[in-house]
C-alpha cells in the first residue's frame, strides 16, 4: 500500500495546486490565496516515507511556483525542510490525534511562506511587506491548519475504501476446550 500511498498523495498535491490557482473564491473573499501544501506535507511525512516526501516537495514545489508569481523553484525547500523536519520527530508524534495534526498544521502553514520568504529576499527579489502580508499570513497559517485533520479523514475513507485488512490467522481455535489434568 505504499505505492498507492505515495500516488494518491502526489495527486492529491496535483489537485490541491489546481485548485488553489483556478478558483479565486477566497481571493476574492478575503484577500489571501492560501497554500494547502504544507498541510499535505505533515500528512505525507507522517504516513509515508522520505521518498514520498521528497517527491511531494519536488514536484508540489514545482507545480506551486509554475502556477503563481514565485521563481521556479522556491518553494521546494521549505516544503522539503517541513517534510524533514516532521519526519525525524515522527515517533514522538500522536498521529491519530487531532490536537496534534492541527498544532503541527498551524506551525508548518506558518513557517512556509517565511522560509519563502526568507530564500525571496536572499535571492534579490523585492517582495511587497507591510500589514497585508501580515493578515495574509494569519489567514494562510490558519486555513492550512485547519485542513491537516481533513487531509487525515480523507485519506483514512480512502484506503479503508480500496484497502483491505490482514487477517492474522491462527491455528488456535477460541471455541475449543482443553482439558487439563490425568484424564
Amino acid at each position: 500500500m505504499n505505492t498507492l500511498n505515495s500516488i494518491f498523495i502526489l495527486v492529491l498535491a496535483f489537485l490541491t495546486v489546481f485548485m488553489e490557482a483556478s478558483f479565486g473564491t477566497f481571493r476574492r473573499l478575503l484577500g489571501v490565496q492560501p497554500d494547502l501544501l504544507p498541510g499535505l506535507m505533515v500528512y505525507a511525512s507522517l504516513s509515508a516515507g522520505i521518498p514520498t516526501v521528497s517527491l511531494l516537495a519536488v514536484f508540489g514545489g514545482l507545480w506551486f511556483d509554475s502556477l503563481s508569481a514565485n521563481p521556479l523553484g522556491v518553494s521546494i525547500l521549505p516544503l522539503f525542510v517541513i517534510g524533514a523536519g516532521v519526519r525525524q520527530f515522527s515517533h514522538l508524534i500522536l498521529r491519530n490525534q487531532s490536537y496534534a495534526q492541527l498544532v503541527l498544521g498551524f506551525g508548518a502553514s506558518g513557517f512556509a511562506p517565511l522560509l519563502t520568504l526568507i530564500i525571496l529576499f536572499s535571492c534579490g527579489a523585492e517582495p511587497i511587506i507591510g500589514l497585508g502580508f501580515v493578515w495574509q499570513w494569519l489567514v494562510m497559517t490558519l486555513l492550512g491548519g485547519l485542513l491537516v485533520p481533513i487531509y487525515f479523514r480523507l485519506f483514512d475513507k480512502v484506503y479503508r475504501t480500496l484497502g483491505y485488512e490482514r487477517i492474522a490467522e491462527t491455528s488456535f481455535r477460541h471455541d475449543r476446550e482443553i482439558k487439563r489434568g490425568r484424564k
